[in-house]
């Protein structure tokens, strides 16, 4: 038996970090598509329902990649940079995220 609701234990606030604004994200919003940081370990159908939960809006389709992690150096000291997933989410035509406030 498939379980279709998100998992109690995470909530959607927590599958979804925080959008992605860069000059590749700002162009995909032209096709209705925004992007997001989210959980490494939450599939698809777990950002589905946490993205139209969050904003109540439809949608339609979405492209996940997991980025390699990168190294980092302070002084002398290498380490690396938190490896993160990200969602590319497609909305249906009419349903809008407003990401940026009108202050």
């Amino acid at each position: 038996m498939v379980n279709n609701s998100i998992n109690s234990s995470r909530s959607s606030v927590q599958i979804v970090k925080y959008p992605i604004i860069t000059d590749k994200a700002t162009r995909l919003l032209e096709n209705n598509q925004y992007s997001f940081v989210v959980d490494r370990y939450s599939d698809k159908i777990e950002i589905k329902e946490a993205i139209e939960n969050l904003f109540d809006v439809k949608v339609i389709k979405i492209n996940t990649c997991r980025l390699p992690r990168k190294k980092k150096r302070v002084g002398r000291y290498i380490g690396w940079k938190p490896q993160y997933k990200k969602a590319i989410v497609t909305l249906s035509e009419g349903d809008v995220i407003n990401l940026f406030t009108d202050s």
